[in-house]
């Protein structure tokens, strides 16, 4: 009986039993009330940071709907002038731009 004691490895039995007496007392730190008040203020923040994004990508959402509705009314205005016999390529928005570099100049002064 001795001999089958000897051949045990005792480090590797120790080391099995600190992962036992680990693992229980990790599960139970894991489910005190001190670790669920942990939980529950990650997850607020976790709730935050997506509400954070989420009014970020929907303004950027807006300001892209704004972009494709410009440019289709220029491709929309484009499309009658040469229909009309109008051809206005060099107007790529040079006109808006001196209007509206105009009117600032004009609420500056």
């Amino acid at each position: 009986m001795l001999k089958c004691l000897e051949c045990m490895n005792w480090k590797n039995l120790a080391v099995f039993a600190g992962g036992v007496l680990f693992g229980t007392a990790g599960i139970k730190v894991l489910g005190s009330q001190d670790a669920k008040k942990v939980y529950v203020n990650c997850t607020a923040a976790g709730l935050r940071a997506k509400e954070c994004v989420m009014t970020a990508v929907s303004v950027i959402q807006e300001n892209a709907d704004d972009i494709l509705a410009e440019a289709k009314e220029i491709n929309e205005k484009r499309a009658q002038n040469e229909y009309c016999g109008e051809d206005d390529r060099e107007d790529d928005g040079e006109e808006e731009v001196k209007e509206n570099a105009a009117s600032e100049e004009k609420s500056e002064a």
